[in-house]
């Protein structure tokens, strides 16, 4: 199954109506892309030890903070902690988690093969058919397993699984937010993890890399996400987007649907992540076609400066807000806006990363979380003059105890990206 993400939405859009409305030119190159090697053959998927590990940490602390149960629905959680790795539908594929014994996943009766082929827990699948109600049996696993304690809610889980759950219940639970319990096991990646995350970065600035040789004057943002998608898919990666800004549009972080083609010195913002068995990578490099303008390049190299200041900042204990005001304040003394406004750096300076692109914490100045080893993120400010182009680096790091850690290196400079 293919899934289009906003930032990739936006990118499709931008190539204008003629393009957009064209899936066999969105989906191919104009020009076929040279045969890659994968990258991630040796790359393994985190085994049924490790999800049993966080099953039993989570359980841990609920037991320690006395809740009875955690309800997932399918999505990044209930893999991180089952292995199951469903989508999001009107049919109702979820689990409930209880302080002790085994998980219970409820799922459609003609899904169950499917979802065994994915779970690597201990767990028991309780099936509905179309007809019956899912939540009857979620209120069930409730009843047989939750003894006591409130019922912790994943804080994705739409809110209609909650609702009719409980109404379904014949004593109806203490709901609470699920928040912290799944934040205190996503938030600090194993070896593992990590080692699938530098596989997706290794992929995507490989990508990168190739792609950058391959721009030529005229073409359009439509061509350049296809180089990218079939480039990404033949390292080895699963392509989650890519967002292609060119000229004006660059000085909208996620983009315009202004047609743009590239030109003599046009400014070429690429934004692109791909997936590992599961784990992600998120990386922008900014550049120029042809002759860059004295104005492009000290843009570009106050934007870098801002990436190295963030580095700097980030240190085991320190708030991770701190980092956003330090990068913030550099730019601010420059003489660019204050306040997140135009023209300037509007948007936090980067973002937790793991099974999702964007997870907490993050680097936005009011996240009072301490940085902590084993936490990710990405570290990507950026400087927008609407009307005119911006500029956007992204490089992506894990805390160690002497400090931040990067799974790619920075850009050099304007001239070499990459």
């Amino acid at each position: 199954m293919t899934r289009v993400s906003r930032r990739e939405f936006v990118a499709l859009s931008a190539a204008g109506a003629a393009i957009a409305g064209s899936a066999a030119h969105a989906a191919q190159p104009s020009a076929p892309v040279t045969r890659l090697s994968s990258l991630t053959r040796n790359a393994q998927p985190i085994d049924g030890n490790e999800h049993g590990a966080r099953l039993a940490k989570v359980q841990g602390l609920m037991q320690q903070h006395r809740i009875g149960a955690l309800l997932v629905e399918s999505g990044s959680t209930l893999e991180y902690f089952t292995g199951i790795r469903w989508w999001r539908s009107e049919r109702t594929t979820a689990a409930l988690i209880p302080a002790a014994g085994r998980v219970v996943v409820v799922t459609p009766a003609f899904e169950e093969p499917s979802i065994r082929e994915t779970l690597k827990v201990a767990g028991e699948v309780r099936v509905w058919k179309e007809g019956e109600s899912p939540f009857a049996l979620l209120a069930g696993a409730w009843r047989d397993y939750a003894h006591a304690g409130p019922l912790a809610i994943e804080p994705t889980t739409r809110y209609f699984l909650v609702e009719r759950m409980a109404a379904a219940a014949a004593s109806k639970p203490t709901i609470v937010p699920g928040d912290e319990l799944v934040r205190a096991c996503r938030m600090m990646k194993s070896s593992s993890e990590l080692a699938l995350m530098q596989a997706a970065n290794d992929v995507t600035i490989a990508a990168l890399r190739y792609v950058h040789g391959q721009i030529r004057a005229g073409m359009q943002a439509a061509e350049i996400l296809a180089l990218m998608v079939a480039a990404t898919e033949q390292l080895g990666g699963s392509h989650e987007f890519t967002l292609v800004l060119l000229n004006e549009a660059s000085a909208y972080p996620h983009g315009s649907i202004k047609p743009q083609q590239v030109r003599e010195s046009s400014v070429i913002l690429i934004d692109t992540g791909c997936a590992v068995h599961g784990y992600q990578s998120d990386i922008s490099r900014s550049w120029v076609f042809g002759e860059i303008s004295a104005r492009q390049r000290e843009l570009w190299d106050t934007v870098k400066r801002g990436q190295e200041l963030a580095l700097e900042t980030a240190k085991p204990g320190v708030a991770a807000g701190a980092v956003d005001r330090a990068v913030r304040g550099y730019y601010e003394h420059q003489g660019w806006s204050r306040d997140y406004g135009l023209p300037g750096l509007p948007h936090r300076t980067g973002h937790g990363i793991g099974m999702d692109v964007h997870e907490p914490p993050y680097l936005v100045r009011n996240d009072a979380t301490q940085l902590a080893p084993g936490m990710c993120f990405s570290d990507e400010p950026g400087l927008y003059i609407q009307g005119e182009f911006g500029i956007r680096l992204e490089d992506c790091w894990y805390m160690t105890e002497n400090g931040p850690k990067l799974f790619t290196a920075l850009a050099r400079s304007i001239e070499q990206p990459l």
